[in-house]
């Protein structure tokens, strides 16, 4: 699958703002830690989308019904579904000066992962956290994702790269009270 940018702004994919809030004193404390391990940009992207899948559970697989969208929010609660995750992750990804786009993938319902650019070319990635079933790498080599869509039941990668999270994502994640009520709500397309 070709991916393709939404916008040929290569800085829009660096940029800062309510949601990938990476100017924000916790962001930007986690991102100094784990660049303080990190020898170039590539083990430091790597570290990020590790601490994020292994330190962050999906809510979903751990019962907490709370919903977080802002990127500072799902650091200091250490709580999100795949979208909040990813928000974090290109909150992380970006502190660092490492383009970050939004992606998504329709598996019933949206499905949200990142994509790094590296070596000209973008890479997606899924933080959503490992479990039976599900083993998504960080990988420059060929994609690692969570989940395969399956076309013969009309699930399907979206090619477009976004700069920003879509709307009818973040739209639903800002209006939840909780997560039981944002599982009703998640979008079945963009």
């Amino acid at each position: 699958m070709e991916l393709i940018q939404e916008t040929s702004d290569l800085s829009a994919y660096l940029a800062a703002d309510e949601v990938v809030d990476h100017h924000h004193p916790l962001v930007r404390a986690t991102a100094a830690r784990l660049a303080a391990g990190a020898d170039d940009s590539y083990a430091y992207a790597r570290s990020a989308f590790e601490f994020v899948r292994d330190t962050i559970p999906h809510s979903q697989d751990s019962g907490d019904p709370r919903v977080t969208w802002r990127a500072s929010d799902v650091l200091e609660h250490r709580t999100g579904i795949c979208y909040a995750k990813a928000h974090a992750l290109a909150a992380l990804l970006r502190a660092e000066d490492i383009p970050t786009a939004f992606c998504y993938q329709r598996l019933g319902e949206v499905h949200g992962l990142v994509a790094v650019r590296f070596h000209g070319a973008w890479h997606r990635q899924d933080p959503r956290g490992n479990k039976p079933g599900v083993d998504a790498r960080f990988s420059l080599d060929g994609e690692r994702l969570a989940f395969t869509p399956d076309p013969e039941s009309n699930e399907l990668d979206y090619p477009v790269l976004y700069a920003e999270p879509h709307p009818a994502v973040l739209g639903v994640l800002k209006a939840a009270p909780d997560r039981p009520s944002l599982w009703r709500t998640l979008p079945t397309a963009l």
